[in-house]
């Protein structure tokens, strides 16, 4: 299909093309368009158009001269006779004069109805400023009674068909113009079509359609109401609303029902008024919305909104209209659902299901309340059904707020109480529910079980013993048999679980200790705080002090180890503020072992004075670094020229009856064990010796007489020394025995 442009341009019935060229030529052929029926004419006949390509003199002398160069003359010579040739039609253009021709303008238009006012202009161009005199024709008659006229326009009024003719003009010194045909025609009728056929229902949309006989597409169209057209001229709203030639009501109502006109305006003349259409409106289906549950809905429950349409003979018994054995309707409703606006269909959705006649909202919240309605749709007319508006209005459902004791985070070993307390925003909620909640509770969206560690006393979750496990989202939910039936949880609480401090117990010396050693435990606690107090533990009892267990801050302090005092310890910090308590430390094991054991030796067996004693130390040890402490009757001795020492033994020489004691040892040395057991102890006597020869020398100077009494009594003090001696041997074994 050809498109305007510069070179082809379009007025009404007529294609211009300008400035032909071969890429023109082509088969042409048209058609006619309309709005209304006949909507198109038939295919016009096809038309070859041919452009043949001028003939330039330039071309021809350029190919003359290109074939033949030596015809320069004979170009020469053409070339004067063509230029003598155009000064010759300038030269007879200027001595000829033509005679004007008038051209006949009809206006408003060539075809006109009765009662129009038609106006004809004789148009000479190059006329002038001469005053002219105008005949006018009509027919090839002279047109009467305006025969001739000294304006170039003169009008009448079209009052009859008759008036139809082919019309003309001359001016005084100009031709006559060609005939232009007026056409003058009868008004046309206007004929009114209502769709779709009445009676119309509630709900439709109806369109009047006004049809106008007559070739002009140019009409306006009037509409009108009531019981005479004069009675109601319509104007257009949202309801009625105008397109050309038709007028259409929206959502008809039974205010609609009434007669209806139409006619045509063109220029200043109107068609014929219609007949009188009338339209009756019967309502359609009625359907009926119903909401569960109850109004108010709370957030978070799932709402069924049901629309209800009534049964076909209840309908038609309603309107008043011819019985029809039906049961119920044919072909089903299709249902279509509104919030807020008809114009605004509602759209499927996660939250938004339909199930034929019901719409389900899933977990409903305050931006769901509104108002509702539904519609059914089917393909025969009645099409539709539309319900009234339901008000849908949600509440907030009681909300669950949950609070944590202690704050959070925990430590582990602490224990935690989450509280669930259910309020409302609204004034009318009571906080006392009949009946009583049920507590849900769940931890990173799983539903908790009660447990040794997890109990629910009511509205309070105890998390006994926290651990790193317990940590996450925690939230809670209360359920009841009656609306609302769940509470809302506001927000889900974080449980952070730290370890609580840790404790480490160190014991100086290394273990193992010996008996008599002073041993320290010391409780270091990992934390910035310190205002801890310790608690010492020993095979799980908690210790007291004493006069051998004493405390200084964090460290347990037993002096004089003992057997008795091996076993498992461990520690931990107590304290008034969080973190109460830290961890138990690890158990530390202590024993405790003896001192390595000494035993004193004497040699030789026989202590007379003046004799050379040896004391030998003996200790039970693989050590052999020992420093030895020798004590006589619990005065440690010091080396002199009567007491020397050589490593383990020591050595009294030249003993005399001030050596006799008690005697005892002991080990040192620098490591542990620094110290051996006391050794046994020995009591060392020295004996004085009675010499024979000391006695007789005193008796033979004092007395000579009394040689025979010395030697009597030599005899005798023999006798007796045997007899001590046996005697003190026998003694001296006894005492080591004992010892």
């Amino acid at each position: 299909m050809l498109q305007t442009s510069d070179r082809y341009t379009v007025n009404r019935d007529t294609l211009t093309i300008r400035g032909v060229t071969e890429s023109d030529q082509g088969q042409y052929w048209c058609r006619g368009q309309r709005d209304e029926r006949p909507k198109s004419s038939q295919d016009s006949n096809q038309i070859n158009l041919s452009v043949n390509g001028q003939i330039s003199v330039f071309n021809i002398l350029s190919f003359l001269l290109a074939a033949c160069p030596y015809l320069l003359s004979t170009v020469v010579l053409l070339f004067k006779c063509c230029r003598a040739r155009v000064l010759m039609s300038f030269i007879h253009a200027g001595l000829t004069q033509e005679r004007l021709k008038p051209v006949v303008k009809v206006t408003p238009d060539q075809r006109v109805f009765r009662g129009e006012t038609v106006t004809l202009t004789c148009d000479i161009q190059r006329a002038g400023d001469n005053q002219w005199r105008y005949s006018w024709f009509k027919d090839g008659n002279t047109f009467y009674p305006y025969t001739t006229t000294t304006r170039a326009e003169f009008s009448f009024t079209a009052d009859y068909v008759s008036y139809s003719g082919e019309y003309s003009c001359r001016g005084e010194r100009s031709d006559i113009s060609a005939a232009v045909t007026l056409t003058v025609s009868d008004l046309p009728r206007s004929t009114l079509t209502v769709t779709p056929d009445s009676p119309v229902f509630t709900g439709e949309t109806v369109n009047l359609t006004c049809a106008i006989e007559s070739g002009h597409s140019d009409w306006r169209y009037e509409w009108f109401k009531g019981s005479t057209y004069y009675s109601s001229k319509l104007q257009p709203s949202d309801r009625y609303t105008v397109n050309r030639d038709t007028l259409t009501i929206r959502g008809a109502t039974v205010s609609d029902q009434d007669r209806f006109w139409c006619r045509g305006q063109i220029r200043s003349v109107s068609s014929y008024l219609s007949s009188a259409v009338y339209i009756s409106v019967k309502d359609s289906p009625r359907s009926t919305l119903t909401v569960t549950p109850d109004n108010p809905v709370f957030t978070g429950e799932t709402v069924n909104l049901t629309c209800v349409i009534e049964s076909h003979s209840n309908w038609r018994r309603r309107n008043s209209l011819t019985y029809v054995w039906r049961s119920d309707w044919t072909p089903e409703w299709r249902y279509e659902w509104y919030k807020d606006t008809d114009s605004v269909m509602l759209q499927t959705s996660d939250r938004y299901t339909v199930n034929r006649d019901t719409l389900t909202i899933r977990g409903a919240t305050e931006s769901d309340q509104g108002q509702y309605w539904c519609r059914g749709q089917r393909d025969e007319r009645p099409k539709s059904s539309q319900s009234s508006s339901v008000s849908l209005s949600v509440n907030d459902s009681p909300r669950s707020t949950l609070t944590v004791t202690p704050d959070s985070p925990v430590f582990t070993g602490e224990t935690v109480s989450l509280t669930c307390v259910i309020e409302s925003n609204h004034s009318d909620w009571r906080y006392e529910w009949t009946p009583e909640w049920r507590y849900e509770w769940y931890k990173d969206s799983a539903m908790l079980q009660t447990s040794d560690r997890y109990t629910v006393n009511r509205v309070t979750l105890t998390i006994r013993g926290a651990t790193e496990s317990d940590q996450g989202q925690y939230w809670c939910r209360g359920q009841r048999d009656e609306r609302p039936s769940s509470s809302q949880s506001r927000s889900g609480v974080s449980l952070s679980v730290k370890d609580s401090p840790r404790s480490t117990l160190t014991v100086t010396p290394d273990s193992p200790v010996f008996t008599g050693e002073t041993v320290n435990l010391t409780c270091v606690i990992e934390s910035n705080h310190s205002d801890w107090r310790y608690e010492w533990f020993k095979d799980s009892v908690m210790l007291q002090t004493s006069d051998r267990y004493t405390v200084n801050r964090d460290t347990l302090t037993i002096r004089g180890a003992t057997e008795s005092d091996q076993g498992q310890y461990w520690c931990r910090g107590q304290r008034d503020e969080r973190p109460k308590s830290s961890r138990s430390s690890s158990a530390v094991s202590l024993s405790v072992k003896d001192l390595p054991r000494s035993t004193l030796i004497v040699t030789p067996d026989r202590r007379d004075t003046g004799e050379t004693l040896n004391l030998t130390c003996v200790i039970e040890s693989n050590h052999s670094d020992w420093r030895y402490v020798w004590n006589k009757d619990s005065v440690m001795l010091q080396t002199s020229d009567g007491y020397t020492v050589n490593r383990d033994t020591l050595t009294i020489r030249g003993a005399t009856e001030s050596d006799q004691g008690q005697y005892w040892c002991r080990g040192q040395r620098d490591e542990r064990p620094n110290s051996s057991q006391d050794s046994n102890r020995i009591n060392l006597s020295v004996n004085g010796q009675i010499s024979v020869f000391n006695i007789l020398s005193f008796l033979l100077a004092a007395c000579p007489y009394l040689l025979s009494t010395v030697v009597l009594l030599f005899k005798c003090c023999r006798a007796r020394v045997t007899s001590t001696e046996d005697h003190r041997q026998f003694a001296v074994t006894e005492e080591q025995t004992s010892s």
